[in-house]
């Protein structure tokens, strides 16, 4: 799509990127932003970690003792019955705690963005197939420049041991349709490892309560010129249980988002220019 920015890099360009390092005079406590040295001035960003949860307990320790030190970390809870919201305290006594007054990922998703009191919201799964190290190469992204930054699993030094053949035909679909009606470059499409400014979320208006959630993050940024950088992530099998997704509900959940969108921009001819700097 025209104005759309898009941007992709290795992992390696992570460590030491152009103009950009962190400060790190003591290690940060939880609390406090992250200080950064761009171009010669200093930034300090608050960093919001957002956990959509429900009933995932047993998974939570593996998460919230590998998460980084970060300005605040959020618990959405799904109505859990097995005690997702005692442990995460005892594991976290800082943590906040949204009680989800919907239900799906996606609407887990929208109340956490509502609540995030900080500059930056990164999203993680709490089933602990998401890499918590990997949280600062994509709060690094939007730092230096990127309005959203989104995982990917099919870039080089990004991986998954969990997604099947379905998903992944799936995926390369959904990805070819995006990729041709939005102009963009994407390699995927329905990750839900991703990090964007709290500023944007009024214009992004998220709008859907399940795992379509992802992609529809991923259209919006598109349809409003964001800058959109891909950092690559590795995604792991869920820790314990059973994972909530279902490729063919899903997919066709997916299916039915793009001709909502499609049907919105094309047919109703609704506008989407934004600047994201304005």
């Amino acid at each position: 799509m025209a104005g759309t920015e898009y941007r992709r890099r290795d992992s390696a360009a992570f460590q030491s990127p152009t103009g950009l390092e962190r400060r790190r005079p003591r290690r940060p406590e939880h609390g406090e932003p992250w200080s950064y040295v761009l171009n010669g001035a200093s930034k300090r960003v608050a960093v919001t970690i957002i956990v959509p949860a429900r009933n995932e307990a047993p998974n939570l320790a593996a998460l919230f003792t590998s998460l980084p030190p970060v300005y605040e970390v959020i618990l959405v809870d799904g109505d859990s019955v097995d005690g997702t919201i005692d442990v995460a305290r005892e594991l976290m006594p800082s943590v906040r705690i949204v009680r989800q007054r919907g239900r799906g990922k996606g609407d887990a998703m929208i109340e956490g963005l509502e609540a995030a009191r900080g500059d930056i919201a990164v999203f993680i799964d709490a089933d602990g197939s998401n890499e918590p190290d990997e949280v600062e190469r994509f709060v690094l992204a939007l730092v230096n420049g990127a309005d959203l930054a989104k995982g990917s699993r099919f870039l080089e030094r990004g991986g998954s041991t969990d997604i099947t053949g379905i998903r992944r035909l799936g995926n390369s679909v959904i990805r070819s349709l995006v990729n041709r009606v939005y102009g963009t470059r994407f390699t995927d499409v329905a990750y839900g490892f991703n990090a964007v400014w709290t500023k944007h979320r009024d214009v992004l208006d998220l709008d859907c309560n399940g795992f379509e959630i992802e992609t529809l993050l991923h259209i919006r940024a598109a349809r409003l010129g964001f800058v959109i950088e891909e950092v690559p992530s590795f995604e792991r099998e869920r820790s314990t249980g059973c994972s909530n997704l279902n490729p063919f509900r899903d997919g066709l959940r997916i299916a039915a988002l793009l001709t909502r969108e499609l049907t919105d921009q094309f047919v109703n001819r609704r506008p989407t220019a934004h600047n994201p700097r304005a």
